[in-house]
């Protein structure tokens, strides 16, 4: 009995990373149930089975806090037959039509994704730290765990984890659906400097600061 509360436990912290992409150990410890000390006790099995992986990543000021992520083999573990089936639908996309369709095909579906939102954002006269807060919100309901930051002149917006990495380790197309929802909310040209796929820790996009939007006195 003892041996199959363990393993009901630990599938629901694989679960929960599975929801929430990457938990320190006290949100796991908050959507599981379960004191930190029996998640430690988990997630070093799953680590040691290579269903988990972990990282420093930084969070405000102070020091680094750990997370915890499932590895490619922990996302293996739950059923992958939506995976598979986008798999083919993209294999059979791509045999059939020419590059740049495909591409565009990809690059429309983004766009018609957040139409309303940047129509929403050009008619409220939003400046582009309001806009950059809204495809914050845009992308984590897609799955993506995002943050962003001026530095010289030019805003750089990071997507830690992204939830197309497995389709696009075979099919890196599909980059351009959240390059894209990026520039369209924007309305300004954006770079992709760094990708996961690439073998980088994390994606991140390269926007120049722009005078067009001005914000109003109440966000000055």
């Amino acid at each position: 009995m003892l041996a199959n509360n363990a393993k009901s436990t630990r599938q629901r912290v694989m679960q929960t990373l599975l929801k929430k992409h990457r938990c320190t150990i006290i949100e796991l410890a908050d959507e599981v149930g379960i004191n930190p000390i029996s998640v430690r006790h988990h997630i070093a099995k799953l680590q040691a089975e290579g269903l988990v992986a972990s990282e420093e990543e930084r969070h405000g000021v102070g020091r680094p806090r750990q997370v915890f992520f499932l590895t490619e083999s922990g996302v293996e573990v739950f059923p992958t037959r939506y995976l598979r089936l986008t798999v083919r639908l993209l294999e059979q996309l791509k045999e059939n039509l020419p590059a740049r369709m495909v591409n565009q095909l990809f690059s429309q579906m983004a766009a018609d994704l957040v139409e309303e939102y940047a129509h929403t954002a050009n008619q409220q006269g939003l400046s582009i730290e309001q806009r950059l807060e809204l495809i914050n919100d845009l992308l984590k309901d897609e799955g993506f765990d995002l943050e962003w930051e001026k530095k010289n002149n030019q805003y750089y917006i990071r997507e830690i984890s992204c939830p197309y990495l497995h389709v696009g380790q075979n099919h890196p197309e599909i980059c351009l659906i959240d390059q894209t929802l990026i520039s369209t909310v924007l309305d300004l040209p954006t770079e992709k400097v760094k990708c996961i796929l690439d073998g980088d820790n994390q994606c991140t996009y390269v926007v120049p600061d722009s005078t067009k939007f001005i914000p109003t006195e109440e966000y000055s």
